[in-house]
């Protein structure tokens, strides 16, 4: 009897070993699997192209890293973007975007809500107990990470909230002499999918308080919004969902409609009193996916004063290569005008791409190379943004 004790005990004691490794090292071994940067020799930056780089003001509309418990204040050998590295590649404004459910057999086909895989992710990366059965919860834990991330280093991340907050930033950056991972970056929180709301119109203030400035109205299944360019019903904005649309626009927060059905497009195009962005998105002329909106919709947004934002994975722009996103670039420009193109990489959200976000330099390498102007550029990279930025976060 005291060996079957003793045995059962080993058996144990070798259980919770196997388990507490897979806590250490399981979610790194899955973002490596889901957040690639194919192998390739150093980009070659010519001088002037890195002098242009390095000079101007770069944004990038989304990136998922906060899903991921690494440490954004260190610099990883993995995955697509931390503070060091978008210091490196000179990307003074990022968006960083929360995920707050993902369903199993994620594609752009057709997709179910019944099934979610951020659940077992938040209980592996042992987020807090409240995050395991809350979409909400889930958004202002990831908030909590980036703002504690802003407390433990105030001079390479500032948090942005306000026009007032953004213009003193982007002065305090110009000014200051730092090189590398030393630059300072301004950070803004986003959200992917209204599901987080879990139904609740008034957790919209709590979220704009945990400091959020642009939410998606969907991710990749409908939600009680109406349809998701991804799901099932095809519908588009319910009544709930013109609430929802009114109320974000009260508190002057961004509304993104990358992942929305064609119809909710539609539908908040006709209600909105606010430009819109689409984050993260290739152009469906230039790359026929499911993925991409028609680009009757892309002038449409653009008119209203939108902003279109390129991504780098293949699903947006058919081919990874940085020449071909250019192109992608190209096109979007000829199809809604320079003033309404921007960047959206969809970094570290289960993308495989040509570059991380140290390398972006080669973008600028290849708009020149591609014959852009130096207004067409500095638009793009980051001009754009900024204008919009100053025109429409909360005054």
């Amino acid at each position: 009897m005291r060996k079957l004790k003793i045995a059962v005990i080993i058996v144990l004691l070798v259980a919770l070993t196997g388990v507490g490794v897979f806590l250490i090292v399981g979610p790194g071994m899955i973002e490596k699997s889901m957040n690639k940067v194919v192998a390739h020799p150093p980009y070659d930056i010519s001088p002037d192209a890195r002098k242009k780089h390095d000079g101007l003001i770069i944004m990038d509309w989304h990136s998922d890293s906060l899903l991921w418990n690494r440490n954004l204040l260190k610099r990883a050998d993995y995955g697509h973007m931390d503070i060091p590295r978008l210091a490196e590649g000179n990307i003074a404004i990022q968006m960083f975007t929360v995920v707050t459910k993902s369903p199993k057999g994620q594609n752009y086909e057709s997709n179910s809500a019944d099934s979610d895989r951020i659940t077992s992710l938040a209980i592996a990366q042992l987020w807090p107990p409240a995050t395991w059965s809350s979409l909400y919860e889930r958004a202002l834990h990831q908030s909590r990470r980036l703002h504690s991330f802003a407390s433990q280093a105030p001079e390479r991340l500032k948090i942005i909230r306000t026009q007032n907050d953004f213009i003193t930033a982007l002065q305090m950056r110009s000014k200051t002499n730092s090189n590398g991972s030393d630059k300072l970056v301004l950070g803004l929180l986003g959200i992917e999918g209204c599901h987080c709301l879990e139904g609740k119109l008034e957790n919209v203030q709590g979220l704009y308080d945990a400091g959020y400035r642009m939410i998606s109205l969907h991710h990749f299944f409908d939600n009680e919004l109406g349809g998701s360019l991804h799901g099932i019903s095809h519908d588009g904005l319910n009544e709930f969902g013109r609430q929802v649309v009114r109320q974000l626009e009260r508190h002057e927060i961004i509304i993104d409609v990358a992942h929305s059905a064609p119809e909710v497009v539609d539908d908040v195009l006709e209600i909105a009193e606010r430009p819109v962005v689409v984050s993260h998105t290739g152009v469906h002329g230039a790359c026929r996916s499911k993925r991409n909106l028609s680009d009757e919709q892309m002038q449409r947004i653009a008119a209203k004063g939108g902003l279109i934002c390129i991504g780098y994975w293949k699903g947006a722009v058919c081919d990874i290569r940085p020449e071909r996103i250019v192109k992608t670039l190209r096109y979007a420009i000829a199809l809604v005008g320079e003033d309404h193109v921007a960047l959206g990489s969809d970094f570290d959200g289960s993308t495989t791409t040509a570059f991380d976000t140290s390398e972006l330099a080669v973008l600028t390498q290849e708009m020149m190379d591609d014959g852009f102007s130096d207004s067409q550029i500095a638009k793009v990279m980051g001009g754009n943004s900024v204008r919009f930025l100053s025109s429409y976060l909360p005054n």
